[in-house]
């Protein structure tokens, strides 16, 4: 199946498929994709629902956990604190990365359950890359903030029943925890700003360009069909020396000798949709 990406007026990308039979002519990628409609469809109230509880948990939590890390801070913490956040960050961009590669490798819509809830958001973003675009903040955020909930949920009992002792002892990788609990939770609006073109904060234009957070041409590598690499959208810092150690083609590699299973299968599959 030949694919080509081409950018748009606007910074975007646009991208098509050649016909996959006669008479068809060109199925375009987007939302009047018959895939992306589908797909579409199947987000249900049901699904919402669990989205909205996560959302409101995990930054009730959030709130819970920042006010007891500032009342227990202590100046001897100020460098394992900036060393516990760059490496909350790194992880949380190695996390999206690894969750992404395996929802947009392996799995199917059609599982019971799973596959209708968490691999159909990412078969319709390659075949309608702007639809994350439309979808509203908790629509957006719902599944990392469930995501969160449990450890930022320990973390709170613990400074609850923990002595002021333990809690220094622990302080460190607790700013660990919270850094890595808000790059989880922030992953999709980071991946959604990174398809967004009109009308971003200008503070969100400076963390792009400072490659801070997940930049726009940076991600656009991703969405060259067959979606193969630069996984990682949280930062995309550890994209390119992933990539460059062959990480997920020898991970691939390994499933697909022991299972059989051919990878982004499914994927194709929505993809070739043209009614």
């Amino acid at each position: 199946m030949a694919s080509m990406v081409n950018e748009n007026e606007c910074g975007g990308e646009t991208q098509s498929l050649e016909p996959q039979g006669p008479g068809r002519g060109a199925a375009r990628w987007g939302p009047q994709h018959a895939g992306a409609r589908e797909l579409a469809n199947l987000y249900s109230p049901g699904k919402r629902c669990q989205e909205w509880i996560s959302v409101i948990l995990c930054f009730s939590l959030m709130a819970f956990n920042l006010i007891y890390l500032l009342a227990n801070f202590h100046q001897g913490h100020i460098w394992s604190i900036l060393l516990g956040i760059v490496a909350g960050i790194l992880t949380a961009d190695f996390a999206s990365g690894f969750v992404h590669w395996g929802a947009d490798t392996w799995g199917s819509v059609d599982l019971p359950i799973f596959g209708k809830a968490f691999i159909r958001p990412f078969r319709e973003h390659h075949i309608d890359p702007t639809a994350i675009t439309r979808h509203d903040f908790i629509e957006t955020n719902g599944d990392n903030c469930m995501l969160t909930i449990v450890p930022l949920a320990n973390m709170a009992y613990n400074f609850l029943t923990f002595s002021p002792a333990e809690i220094y002892y622990i302080y460190p990788l607790y700013c660990y925890l919270y850094a890595l609990a808000i790059f989880v939770t922030l992953t999709n609006q980071i991946h959604k700003w990174s398809h967004t073109y009109f009308g971003l904060p200008r503070w969100v234009v400076f963390l792009q360009d400072c490659h801070i957070i997940l930049p726009r041409k940076h991600h656009r590598i991703h969405h060259v069909s067959p979606h193969e690499t630069y996984f990682c959208i949280t930062t995309g810092w550890l994209n390119y020396p992933l990539e460059k150690l062959g990480f997920w083609r020898y991970l691939e590699d390994l499933i697909q000798g022991v299972t059989g299973e051919k990878p982004r299968s499914d994927d194709l599959k929505w993809a070739q949709k043209v009614k």
